[in-house]
């Protein structure tokens, strides 16, 4: 069961970085270096690659994001710290991030494993203002003669600034921002819609993500093979 499994989420969790990164003054207007960066970890060295295999220079937070250019994530997080990224991720709502001390820069990337329950948390959270509904599958319990045995009652809790959420929200609807990387137009552009969307695919084509939400409506997608086998890379990215 993908909604309950642990999976690698890809870029779509670059939210949680980014989100962090606001909190500590940052803004969308920002810019980041996407250029080449080699970090030391032990007796490795970790070199962040883009999903294009290009480097793009001076970018603003808010392309790096809508365009989810790895290197700036990547560069973001070892700026601001993992333990802060991680805190603001537990905040949002991910509650399978317990062992800290196991993960790295490559966090930013969706290195550390995740359930898709969590992440449509995650994102309701922004839909709504930086307010943290639990998702639930079970909304009332009737019996026969129609009485209510039980019922979900919201116990929402603002967990992150509203202008926090405000700017995530803006940039993942800002269709301009995902020009670089997805084209103008895309299918994630939806008519006469203020949708914002994320996607995530993992390195080794396992897991292939779409987050979309409005103040109505979340919608989570996760598409890879049950067996666990990747998939062809070929057919393998945000928008397919």
């Amino acid at each position: 069961n993908v909604t309950l499994s642990l999976r690698q989420p890809g870029s779509s969790i670059k939210v949680v970085t980014y989100s962090a990164a606001f909190k500590k003054g940052f803004s969308p207007g920002n810019t980041i270096l996407d250029t080449p960066v080699s970090f030391k970890d032990g007796q490795t060295v970790y070199s962040p690659v883009n999903y294009d295999g290009r480097f793009h220079g001076p970018v603003s937070i808010r392309v790096a994001l809508g365009s989810s250019y790895n290197v700036p994530a990547v560069k973001m997080l070892a700026t601001i710290g993992l333990d802060d990224v991680v805190q603001t991720g537990k905040d949002l709502g991910i509650t399978s991030w317990n062992d800290p001390k196991n993960y790295g820069l490559s966090l930013t990337l969706g290195g550390a494993d995740v359930k898709m329950i969590e992440m449509m948390t995650l994102y309701g959270t922004f839909s709504q203002m930086g307010r943290l509904s639990e998702s639930t599958g079970i909304l009332k319990v009737t019996d026969s003669s129609g009485n209510i045995l039980e019922e979900y009652k919201d116990s929402s809790k603002e967990v992150i600034q509203p202008d926090i959420a405000y700017l995530i929200t803006h940039i993942l609807s800002d269709d301009i921002a995902r020009i670089p990387a997805f084209g103008s137009n895309s299918l994630l552009k939806i008519d006469n819609q203020a949708v914002a969307v994320k996607t995530g695919t993992s390195d080794n084509k396992r897991d292939n993500w779409t987050f979309g939400y409005t103040p109505e409506y979340v919608v989570g997608v996760w598409v890879g093979n049950n067996d666990n086998s990747p998939m062809n890379p070929a057919l393998t990215s945000g928008v397919t």
